[in-house]
């Protein structure tokens, strides 16, 4: 027990014999509190003056019970305790002994499925649960019998009433949080994410209004202002590595782990056409012609393929393989004519897409991850396992400068402003940076990300920042007001 005023813990005592989950003080006095865990509810009276805590272990006769959650009600009679089991106990305090037990009198009469996750009380006294399988359901305090329940996506992990108490916000595993009307218990989805691993994230062509991101399990399509999202689609049991606009808008192209390009139209995510066996082991990078008529994709084995679409059919016009190892990122140039793909090979090939053979090849001792052309075209900027951000001739294939990016953890993403002027870069010690081009110096620093960074995006109107990283979330940014100026200027 800690005193808050001071911060100082006053006294401890080991809570059980076994693991304790969770802890709960009285309503009424500060000097009551209820524990729960494996195979024990404990009611604790806490004396100051001696600083000691004296343990009562309640009574639950025959039943051996994992314990999660605890609710004490209004006038610390009862404690309410939901368990892995899937049934809610109701312990009387005062004795530390245990009364009653729900579900009963449901129509099944079954346990909730995958235990009670968490618990709370509504102003009238009954209980609302949230457990494992998504059901979200109304418990009667006196005669605990099942009032009403609902149902969400993915296993509830928090419930958060309102003031007046009348609706309560739902959190679930999946990353969807629900408004649910207390009498009712009807479910509204008000705001998702992605509960795994985001790869990638694209813009459309010149329109900063929505952004794609790629996960695990999906694409999603989001409107940045409102940061709602517009369109799922999804391919089960299959991972998406990464995924671009057509310069026209009109379809979205991704690469899979199952060796397919899928391209989607953008509004209805119905799939427009795939390429199959495009690569061995997964379609890892992609990079899009500027006339739409073409695809570069890059594959876990190391090759590079160029595809020709056309109305109705797409054809393999060309496959180099010269890495060794994982592309990770494929950039064009601005009329298509030539491509560069970095690979955890530690080379950089610069392609001729016309003669479908190599100009250049830049070495460094690294696991490139993702590589940008400055955009006048005249020096590429890399960055990869080496922590370390180097800017590289294409005439003559020389590194010019190389920068400290990081001081731990490999670099993973950088992102082109408009003009040159500035770019971002993003990685494993969660910071996203914000670089002056010329001088090579991070004038601006984000700190927001409990993940790797996998992925930084610039949006075309130079006003914001996308990250996305590997727990799920997506971070927007405002760009800072100088920069955006410097960023606009031709």
């Amino acid at each position: 027990i800690w005193e808050v005023e001071r911060g100082q813990a006053i006294c401890g005592t080991p809570a059980a014999t076994d693991t304790a989950h969770c802890v709960r003080f009285f309503n009424n006095t500060e000097f009551s509190l209820v524990t729960g865990g494996n195979y024990h509810i404990v009611v604790w009276s806490f004396d100051l003056a001696n600083k000691k805590l004296r343990a009562t272990q309640a009574n639950l006769g025959q039943s051996k019970r994992i314990t999660t959650n605890i609710v004490v009600d209004d006038n610390d009679a009862f404690a309410y305790c939901g368990t892995t089991t899937g049934d809610l106990l109701q312990v009387e305090l005062t004795r530390a002994l245990f009364k009653q037990a729900c579900p009963k009198g449901a129509a099944s009469g079954k346990n909730f499925s995958r235990g009670v996750t968490s618990s709370i009380q509504l102003p009238c006294g009954d209980i609302l649960l949230g457990t494992g399988d998504g059901t979200v359901a109304r418990v009667c305090h006196q005669s605990m019998r099942l009032k009403n329940q609902c149902q969400v996506l993915g296993s509830v992990t928090s419930l958060a009433l309102t003031a007046d108490g009348t609706h309560f916000f739902c959190g679930t595993a999946l990353s969807n949080i629900y408004w649910i009307d207390v009498d009712s218990l009807t479910a509204e989805l008000r705001n998702t994410c992605h509960h795994e691993r985001i790869n990638q994230v694209a813009f459309p062509a010149g329109y900063s209004e929505v952004f794609a991101t790629c996960s695990i399990s999906d694409i999603r399509v989001w409107n940045a202002t409102t940061r709602q999202e517009l369109l799922r689609i999804q391919v089960p049991n299959m991972e998406c590595y990464c995924l671009e606009f057509m310069q026209d808008g009109r379809s979205i192209i991704s690469g899979w782990s199952d060796g397919k390009i899928r391209a989607f139209l953008p509004q209805s995510g119905k799939l427009l056409y795939a390429i199959n066996d495009a690569h061995k082991n997964g379609v890892t990078a992609l990079a899009l012609a500027s006339d739409c008529g073409r695809i570069v994709s890059g594959g876990m084995e190391g090759e590079v393929r160029v595809w020709r679409i056309g109305q109705q059919t797409q054809t393999m016009d060309a496959s180099l393989k010269e890495h060794r190892g994982r592309v990770w990122c494929i950039r064009m140039t601005g009329d298509s004519g030539k491509a560069v793909s970095a690979s955890a090979d530690g080379s950089c090939i610069v392609w001729d897409l016309a003669n479908k053979t190599r100009t250049l090849c830049l070495f460094e001792s690294t696991m490139f991850k993702n590589i940008v052309y400055h955009p006048d075209e005249s020096q590429l900027l890399t960055t990869g396992s080496d922590r370390k951000v180097a800017y590289w001739d294409t005439f003559d294939g020389q590194a010019i400068r190389v920068l400290e990016g990081s001081d731990e953890g490999e670099l993973t993403t950088l992102s082109m402003s408009k003009s040159g002027s500035h770019y971002v870069t993003g990685g494993e010690e969660r910071l996203v940076k914000l670089w002056d081009y010329d001088r090579g110096v991070c004038d601006y620093l984000g700190v927001g990300h409990s993940g790797s960074i996998t992925c930084a995006a610039i949006a075309p109107d130079q006003t914001f920042i996308v990250t996305t990283g590997t727990e799920g979330a997506i971070l927007i940014w405002t760009m800072p007001k100088d920069v955006v100026e410097k960023c606009h200027e031709a």
